[in-house]
């Protein structure tokens, strides 16, 4: 058993209720792009249609071309050796943690998660009755290696990083990464590094070094998913990039699971990575402009007692100065402020005092004039009272 989605527990708050046009809701719950893919690949996708093989099963693993074009895009970006037998393609980033974690463990094994968590890994790890083993984030949000290993039992058989981080938005440093894959190489257990956000991080060049690493596939498994880049969230397309062994096993949970990937997604996802790395580049700069946005208009909040903890790709990190938790703060703000958020206790263990006190605000769908409108709703907002 495990908690009720949280994306969907928070959209029964709006539920039956109307905001008005000069007041409209400011929806900063979920982390995915509500437009449609780009003109070009819309054309390109109605060419797929036509074709026969687009409505047919395709290979549990994905399709070659697009497991081979990730392959050679990786051994470019991160600088290291990645072969196209060491990519599979999944139905989105979530089921590639799925088969990873699937492949990785048996029930009652431990897989260490930092929080504040991605809600879904742990949720997927309650259901298959795994223990996460929550490693709380200092200050910056950052996990401390050091930590991690004191954490480590016979049972843990990963540590899954989120780098650009969900919930938090922040870039783990290429040092911090090392460490981990030094402490998951050192232990015999492998290091799942999510990097979902990666087409939105601020830093130019390969965020890590670990691809560059020898015998990185005995220690390394990496999360993909082409659905932020190319906004095909619907179309349900990720990756694990991982030693063919444990892609062996991963096929046997997908081909009971999916069979195979959307063929209509995966062919987009090919033609997005071979034609849209301009646009992409361009949705990336806008993602850094409003994430600026973030950081520079902040000072009235500030003032007001609430703290801006980290930002990131798509998130940010609120802390906000009220007595109550963030889960009663969340569903007063959709009636005083008509913006909906998640609250930190949908990211933490019930024990951490880090969720009562914190808001994810996911940017990545409103631009820099609905930032400004977010921060003067908040700043306008009436304490909330306890029990109200």
């Amino acid at each position: 058993m495990t908690f009720a989605p949280p994306v969907m527990e928070a959209r029964r708050w709006i539920a039956g209720k109307t905001f008005s046009s000069d007041r409209p809701l400011i929806n900063v719950s979920q982390a995915a792009p509500v437009d449609a893919p780009p003109a070009p690949l819309l054309d390109a996708m109605s060419r797929f249609l036509t074709e026969a093989d687009t409505h047919l099963y395709g290979p549990v693993l994905g399709l070659p071309a697009l497991r081979a074009c990730v392959a050679s895009t990786w051994m470019s970006a991160y600088a290291g050796a990645v072969s196209t037998e060491q990519v599979a393609i999944t139905s989105g980033c979530n089921q590639a943690f799925a088969a990873a974690v699937s492949a990785l463990c048996g029930e009652g094994d431990e897989v260490i998660l930092p929080t504040p968590w991605y809600f879904n890994h742990k949720m997927w790890l309650d259901m298959v009755g795994l223990t996460a083993v929550p490693l709380p984030c200092g200050p910056e949000m950052l996990p401390n290696a050091e930590q991690a290993a004191a954490l480590i039992t016979p049972k843990t058989r990963a540590i899954a990083l989120v780098s650009p981080n969900n919930p938090t938005g922040v870039e783990y440093p290429a040092g911090l990464m090392q460490q981990f894959f030094e402490l998951a190489q050192a232990h015999g257990i492998r290091l799942i590094v999510d990097e979902t956000y990666r087409d939105f991080d601020s830093r130019d060049g390969a965020p890590h070094g670990l691809f560059a690493q020898d015998t990185w596939d005995q220690t390394l498994v990496q999360l993909y998913s082409f659905s932020k880049a190319y906004r095909l969230t619907g179309h349900r397309v990720g990756a694990i990039v991982a030693d063919t062994a444990l892609l062996a096993e991963a096929e046997k949970f997908l081909d009971t699971v999916t069979i195979c990937p959307t063929q209509l997604g995966q062919k987009s996802a090919l033609w997005g990575m071979q034609n849209l790395g301009g646009w992409l580049e361009g949705e990336r700069q806008e993602i850094l402009a409003r994430k600026a946005a973030i950081v520079a208009g902040f000072d009235p909040l500030e003032a007001q007692g609430w703290s801006l903890i980290s930002a990131g790709a798509y998130f940010a990190w609120l802390e906000h100065p009220f007595d109550v938790p963030s889960n009663v703060l969340a569903q007063h703000l959709v009636d005083d402020a008509q913006v909906l958020a998640l609250p930190g206790t949908m990211f933490c263990p019930g024990d951490d005092p880090r969720g009562p006190k914190g808001l994810r605000v996911a940017f990545a769908n409103i631009d820099i004039d609905g930032i400004k409108s977010l921060y003067h709703r908040l700043a306008a907002l009436a304490p909330p009272r306890a029990g109200a």
